[in-house]
C-alpha cells in the first residue's frame, strides 16, 4: 500500500526471479479535512479503502505472501493503552504547529534542535505537532505514538512499533545515535512514554489478523518496508553513478544523495539539510522542496472555477510560455496551506518584483521553473557539504512524467536527468518485502532488477546563463522568507 498526500493505492507486486512488476489494484483519493478546528486525515476512510483493496487483491490474485505500507512522513496516530486509536491523526499542514516552532527556537535554540537529531528545522516536523498536542491536552490519554505507515501496520497485524525511516522524519529521532532524542523531548515538555520501539526496515510484524487474515490474505505476513515513501522510492532508484542526486517528485520534492552516515555539521545546519533514515543502514541527506503541491492546489482551484486541466495539458501549455519570466520561492510559508494557490503565486510575484503570471499556463511555467531552480540550489548546498558535486540527477515518482520539469531541471542544474521509474515507491516497498522473504539479496540486487525491467528516459542540459542569475535571486528570496519566519538569524 502506497499512500500519498493526494491519493492512495493498493498495488500488486510480482517477482519471477528476474522481473519485478507492479500493477495497481485500486486507487482512491483522499484529503485532510477540518475536524474540531484542526486539519486531520480521514483515517476511517483510508482504512476502509485499504481493506477493500486488499480484499480485492486477495480474492483476485491470491495467495499473497506479504503486505506493507508506505506513506508521507512526519504525521502520526496515537494509541490508548488498549490499542485503540485516540482520534483522527492531525495533518502537518495545520497552522497549530507555527507557535510551537517559535517556542522551541526560543527555548532550546536552532542548533540544539538540529544537532540533537540531524533533522532540518521546519514547522511540519512531528516534534512541533507533539508540542501542540501537549498544549491541547491531547496526549493525556495516549500510550503510544505510531508513525502513519505503522498505524496501518497496527490495524493489519496488531503491532505497536515504528519503522526506522518513518521515525527519522520526526525531528525527535537522533539519527546519528540510533535512538529517540529523549533529552530534547523532555526539555520541550513532550512525554517520552509515548515514543515507541523503533524497528529496522524489513521487520516481520506478524500475520495479517482480523477478517482479512481469516479470508483472502490468510497466511500473509505484514512486513515493514521503508515506511517513508521517499525511502522506498530511493531503494528502487537505479543510480547511474555514485553520488548521483535523487529527486523523489510528488506532492513534495525531496532532493538529496545517499550517504553512508549522517552529516550533521555547521554547513548542513546552515543549509538546513536533513538526514533521513535509508534502507540497509544508509542515510539520505536531502532538502525538502515544496514540490507539485502548488500545482495540485492550483488545479483544484481552477476546477472549482470550472476550468479542468490535466497535468499533461498544463505542462504542454506551460512549455509554450517564456522561461524564467517569473520566479517564486516554492518553500515560502504562504504556499504550505490549502487555499487559492493561483492568487498566492500572483501575490508572491508582486511582493518580490517578478512579472505577475495571469493565465494557468504562465502560472504553471512560473512554478515549474522555480522548482528547477530550487533543485539547483539544493544540489549546490549538498555538494558544498559533502565535497562531491553530483554527476547526474534521477527523478522518480509522478514528477518523472512531467518532461518539461525534467528538462528545465537538466537546464538549471547543468546535469543529465534520468526520468524513472515512475513507480519507484511501489517498487521499493515491494522489493524490501522480497528481501525480507529471501527472494532478493539486498539493495544492489534490487537496483539491478529495477534497471533491467524499467524504462528510463534521459534528458541533456541546454546551456543558458539566465539559470545562474535566477538561482542567485531565488537564494536571496529564500533567505528573506526564512528570516521573516525566524528560521535563520536576522
Amino acid at each position: 500500500m502506497d499512500l500519498g498526500a493526494e491519493s492512495g493505492r493498493v498495488v500488486r507486486a510480482t517477482f519471477d526471479g528476474a522481473r519485478l512488476d507492479v500493477e495497481e489494484v485500486s486507487r482512491f483519493a483522499h484529503t485532510p479535512r477540518p475536524v474540531d478546528g484542526v486539519l486531520r486525515w480521514d483515517l476511517d476512510g483510508l482504512s476502509n479503502a485499504i481493506t477493500a483493496g486488499l480484499g480485492r487483491l486477495g480474492s483476485d490474485h491470491g495467495p499473497i505472501a506479504s503486505v506493507g505500507v508506505d506513506t508521507w512522513g512526519v504525521d502520526y496516530g496515537l494509541l490508548r493503552s488498549d490499542g485503540t486509536l485516540l482520534d483522527q491523526p492531525t495533518c502537518y499542514r495545520d497552522p497549530r504547529q507555527q507557535a510551537p516552532l517559535s517556542e522551541a527556537l526560543a527555548r532550546v535554540g536552532r542548533e540544539r534542535l538540529y544537532r540533537s537529531t540531524g533533522t532540518q528545522i521546519n514547522e511540519i516536523n512531528t516534534v512541533f505537532s507533539l508540542m501542540a498536542d501537549v498544549r491541547a491536552g491531547r496526549l493525556e490519554d495516549a500510550a503510544t505514538l505510531l508513525m502513519m505507515p505503522d498505524v496501518f501496520h497496527h490495524l493489519l497485524s496488531g503491532s505497536r512499533v515504528t519503522e526506522f525511516t518513518a521515525a527519522s522524519t520526526t525531528g525527535l529521532y537522533d539519527i546519528a545515535g540510533g535512538r529517540w532524542a529523549v533529552e530534547l523531548a523532555e526539555d520541550l515538555g513532550i512525554p517520552t512514554r509515548v515514543l515507541p520501539e523503533v524497528v529496522p526496515t524489513g521487520t516481520d510484524l506478524g500475520p495479517v489478523i482480523g477478517s482479512l487474515g481469516e479470508g483472502p490474505l490468510a497466511g500473509a505476513r505484514v512486513i515493514a518496508p521503508p515506511g517513508h515513501d521517499t525511502a522506498s522510492a530511493v531503494v528502487a532508484t537505479p543510480f547511474t553513478a555514485p553520488g548521483a542526486l535523487f529527486i523523489s517528485s510528488g506532492t513534495w520534492s525531496l532532493v538529496g544523495v545517499e550517504v553512508p552516515a549522517p552529516v550533521v555539521t555547521a554547513g548542513s545546519l546552515a543549509a538546513n539539510l536533513t538526514n533521513e533514515g535509508g534502507y540497509a543502514g544508509t542515510t539520505r541527506l536531502l532538502g525538502n522542496v515544496m514540490g507539485l503541491w502548488i500545482l495540485q492546489e492550483c488545479r483544484r482551484h481552477w476546477a472549482g472555477e470550472g476550468i479542468e486541466i490535466s497535468y499533461a495539458d498544463l505542462a504542454e501549455r506551460a512549455a509554450r510560455e517564456p522561461s524564467l519570466r517569473s520566479v517564486i520561492n516554492p518553500d515560502a510559508h504562504e504556499f504550505l496551506r490549502p487555499g487559492d494557490m493561483p492568487a498566492r503565486v500572483r501575490d508572491h510575484c508582486r511582493r518580490t518584483g517578478s512579472p505577475v503570471p495571469e493565465t494557468p499556463a504562465a502560472i504553471a511555467r512560473c512554478v515549474i521553473d522555480s522548482l528547477a531552480l530550487s533543485y539547483r540550489n539544493t544540489a549546490e548546498d549538498i555538494a558544498a557539504v559533502t565535497g562531491t558535486p553530483a554527476p547526474a540527477v534521477h527523478i522518480t515518482g509522478g514528477g518523472a512524467r512531467n518532461l518539461l520539469l525534467a528538462q528545465v531541471t537538466a537546464d538549471a542544474t547543468g546535469l543529465p536527468v534520468h526520468c524513472g521509474p515512475v513507480e519507484a515507491t511501489a517498487l521499493g516497498n515491494a522489493a524490501a518485502q522480497l528481501v525480507a522473504l529471501g527472494e532478493l539479496g539486498g539493495i544492489a540486487d534490487v537496483r539491478a532488477v529495477v534497471a533491467r525491467t524499467t524504462e528510463i528516459r534521459t534528458l541533456s542540459p541546454r546551456p543558458d546563463p539566465r539559470w545562474e542569475q535566477s538561482a542567485a535571486r531565488l537564494r536571496e528570496m529564500t533567505e528573506e522568507d526564512d528570516r521573516r519566519r525566524g528560521l535563520i538569524p536576522s
